[in-house]
């Protein structure tokens, strides 16, 4: 396999063997020279060969090998004709993405305060695999209602505002939303994790804004230097890893009605506008407005916590998926076409002046979340003109160690006393669960960072550190 370096942030695998498009890596040498990365690079030449797939196969700086689709891969098909969906260009964390609140305290007022805000936000936050919830369901009935309302069904339920809906992805609920289509299974294993963290690199952060470095966005999306914020990072929970094993199933199984063949079994996919296809983007719906109203509540939670130690409350900046397939329109080859764009591990980034976003948005761009790794640096950043990959950018900092490497290599206790040294809180993370997310197991978030707007993907706004962090 070939990879050609075109520029400083973009190298291309040109079309070979089954491949209908190039695949484009928007990354530096660095940040995919490791030998680790060759598995993801496949990946990227893999999801080229898709039925329907149109203008690359793409890779963020933060790319990392995952199931079928590296993560960090966008591709987008046709949505009508022989275009297809794969499960695998979501993921099993149907609409894991990331809420930013912006409080009325700056870091001075926080000081005093930090210790007795972080031990009630561990209390009120559920977290870790399984069980425990802030909104425990009883039916079927009532699962639904989130399912095909998401964060707007939380908000009427009283679990936050109008204004929150304006400032999430979708004003908080994918609209084609099926939830029959989502199995017994998938609805037991939803019912008691509305308002949950969950585990792994999923999380509750304190942060302080470090830098701003342009304010009249800033301004707009409301946040300022030195000012006090919460970051969310979750997703669909159990439900969502359920819908997309369901599929994965029912897509392998249709596979040769369609006479697609793919070169891994993880790209099971379907024609969009198949009845299986249909089905599952009716279900990935259904998870993300899941997931919106599962960071809906633990907001919510959150705002309740500062209030009540505090004194301040926290206005929602934005909530943005990076775990979802999404019919768009986008000019390709001098015409109009409906996309089914897969985007894992990867933000849509829209750009100023989009229909999409809210008027108060209207001028500056989507405001863009990017969680770093524990410890480190997280920031805001915005969708910009002509943005490449369907307007996409990275979602984070990308893994180069797995979970079991890093266990195996990080001492727990050594890198809670790091933490705190440093001034980060460290509440409620297992011994293996903080050994697992370890700084040093990810890529470096300033480089992936700064490879996304070198590439013309993004622009910076805000960089963030952290202050206090909950961890599953």
């Amino acid at each position: 396999m070939r990879v050609v370096q075109e520029t400083p942030y973009r190298f291309v695998i040109p079309r070979e063997g089954q491949m209908r498009v190039p695949g484009v890596i928007y990354a530096t040498a660095a940040l995919i020279g490791d030998p680790e990365h060759e598995h993801a690079l496949r990946q990227v030449a893999n999801v080229a060969t898709l039925p329907g797939i149109v203008g690359a196969s793409y890779a963020m700086p933060d790319i990392h090998w995952g199931y079928g689709f590296p993560i960090g891969g966008v591709a987008a098909t046709e949505a009508d004709g022989e275009g297809v969906v794969s499960p695998g260009g979501v993921g099993f964390d149907i609409s894991c993405g990331v809420r930013l609140l912006a409080s009325g305290l700056d870091a001075a007022g926080l000081r005093p305060l930090r210790g007795r805000l972080m031990d009630e936000l561990a209390a009120a936050t559920p977290r870790g695999p399984g069980r425990g919830a802030v909104w425990e369901l009883r039916d079927r009935g009532e699962l639904e209602a989130i399912l095909r309302d998401g964060a707007r069904h939380a908000v009427r339920a009283g679990h936050g505002t109008e204004r929150d809906l304006l400032r999430c992805e979708d004003y908080g609920a994918v609209g084609d939303a099926d939830p029959r289509q989502v199995s017994d299974r998938a609805v037991q294993r939803g019912l008691h994790q509305v308002g949950s963290l969950g585990s792994g690199n999923h999380f509750l952060e304190v942060q302080v804004v470090e830098r701003v470095t342009d304010a009249v966005a800033a301004r707009a999306f409301g946040v300022e230097r030195g000012q006090v914020c919460v970051m969310i990072h979750c997703g669909s929970r159990g439900l969502g890893h359920q819908i997309c094993t369901d599929h994965v199933r029912a897509m392998e199984q249709v596979m040769p009605r369609y006479q697609i063949t793919v070169p891994d079994r993880q790209l099971a996919c379907a024609p969009a506008s198949s009845p299986e296809g249909r089905a599952y983007l009716g279900a990935m719906a259904a998870a993300a407005n899941y997931g919106r109203a599962n960071r809906q509540l633990l907001a919510h939670t959150a705002r309740g916590v500062f209030a009540r130690v505090c004194g301040t409350g926290l206005d929602l900046v934005y909530d943005v998926s990076h775990n979802l397939a999404k019919i768009e329109e986008h000019d390709v080859g001098g015409r109009r076409a409906r996309l089914c764009v897969h985007r894992k591990g990867a933000t849509r980034a829209l750009p100023p002046g989009h229909a999409d976003l809210p008027g108060d948005l209207r001028d500056s761009g989507q405001p863009v979340l990017i969680p770093g790794s524990m410890g480190t640096a997280s920031y805001v950043l915005a969708g910009v003109p002509g943005g490449g990959a369907f307007y996409s950018t990275c979602h984070g900092a990308g893994r180069v160690m797995s979970r079991h490497e890093s266990a195996r290599s990080v001492a727990a206790p050594a890198l809670r006393r790091k933490l705190e040294e440093a001034g980060i809180a460290v509440r409620g993370a297992s011994a293996r669960g903080l050994a697992e997310e370890a700084p040093e197991a990810y890529k470096d978030v300033d480089e992936v960072v700064a490879a996304a707007e070198g590439a013309g993907l993004c622009r910076v706004i805000a960089r963030l550190v952290p202050v206090g962090v909950i961890k599953g």
